[in-house]
This record gives C-alpha cells, structure tokens and sequence, in this order.
C-alpha cells in the first residue's frame, strides 16, 4: 500500500493525522480555558469525558492517531538520514529559508512525546486510567480541577509543561504549512498565506494552554478563589 509503502504516503499520513491532532487540541485548549473562569464547569466535563463507552473509544483512536504519527516521524527521518549517507555529517551553512524547526523536528519530536508521557501520567492515568480500574490517588478521579491545581502548582511541573508548549509551538508552526503543503492544497499563491495562517493560529492555541499553566503555577486563576469557596 503507497501509504505505507512509500515516501509521500507517508508524508500524507503523517499530514492527516497532524491536521486530526491539531483539531484535538484545539478542543483541549477551549476545555482548558474554561477551568480558569470556573471548576465546577471545568469538572463537568471531565465527568463527560470520563470513563465512558464513547470516551474511551474517542482516547483509543486518538491514541491511534499519535502513535502512528510518531511512528512514520521516526520512520521518514531514519529514512532521510540514511538518504543522505556521510553528508550528514559534513560541516554546511544552514540553507537559506530553512526554518529552525525543520532542522531539528527529531529533537522537538523527543521533547513532545517526553512531554506527552508526563501528561498522560498527570491526568490520563489518575483520572479516565483510575476510573477504569477503580481506584484514587488522592483525588477522585473526576475532579481534574484538583488535578490542575496539584500539577501546576508544582515550580518543577510548571516549567516543565512551558518547555512543552514551546515544543510544541515550534513543531506545529512548522508542521501546519508543511501539512497544506503535502496535501496539494498549499499553491503558489497560497504558501505564504498557510504559512501566516498557521503561525497565527498556532501561537494563539499555544498561548491558550501557557496562559492556564501561568495562571495556576503563579495562583492568578479566577476560579481559584471560587473553588476555596466553593461558589463556582
């Protein structure tokens, strides 16, 4: 199969399941943005999204998503290394109009799954993972806003996740454009304009998740003094 088998193909796959991950965050983003005006609304939906049929099955294929995308990412740059043979190791000016991220996804690539593994402990696994299972670590198990004080309470966590968010930033801002690119639709006319549409939208997502981690880490959140008196 040309997806799997060839070069584009799996630039293509790579490319869809980026565009579907980007969505996915998108989503996040919003649902994080609303723990800081209010944690009962915040809870509410991790209630929603927890341990039921059709949440599980929403985790299991984005779960999917990203492991194929990790996969063919380490796959296309093992390829490409090995394309390039001992040139790699020559010593080269940095191509004119070649992004900084473009130059070292492998290393971005690390910095996110690394990032991702950490999240998924913070809260996939004490939250939806515990529901499962049956059992706390302190907090039930849908009470996420909890989680998010705990998390970016803590100094260590708290730089942590902005090194992520930065990661992060850096590989989208790239990935989005290169995506449009892969898929036919980015043209002449329209690469510069993919490519300032996807800064822009990039940057404000990622502005999205640092502003809850600043906001909780430096205990600015509105939703803070309503959660102590329980008034929200």
């Amino acid at each position: 199969m040309w997806l799997i088998n060839s070069s584009i193909g799996r630039k293509v796959v790579m490319s869809v399941t980026g565009i579907a991950l980007i969505l996915f965050l998108t989503f996040h983003c919003c649902m994080n943005i609303v723990a800081l005006f209010s944690g009962k609304a915040y809870n509410m939906i991790c209630e929603l999204l927890g341990a039921n049929w059709y949440a599980v099955v929403a985790t299991l294929g984005l779960a999917a998503l990203a492991v194929i995308h990790i996969v063919f990412a380490f796959i296309l740059t093992a390829q490409n290394r090995t394309a390039r043979g001992q040139e790699r190791y020559a010593v080269t000016e940095k191509p004119e109009k070649v992004e900084w991220a473009s130059q070292n996804m492998l290393v971005l690539g690390i910095i996110i799954l690394l990032g991702l593994l950490l999240h998924l402990f913070n809260f996939w696994y004490n939250m939806m993972f515990a529901e499962i299972v049956g059992f706390t670590s302190g907090h039930l198990p849908s009470d996420g806003f909890a989680f998010i004080i705990d998390t970016f309470g803590n100094p260590v966590y708290a730089v942590l996740y902005v090194i992520w968010i930065v990661a992060i930033w850096f590989h989208l801002t790239h990935g989005f454009w290169s995506a449009m690119q892969t898929l036919g639709i980015s043209g002449k006319i329209w690469f510069n304009r993919w490519r300032v549409i996807g800064f822009v939208y990039v940057t404000l997502l990622m502005l999205g998740f640092l502003v809850v981690v600043l906001a909780f880490a430096l205990k600015l959140a509105p939703s803070l003094y309503c959660y102590a008196g329980s008034c929200c």
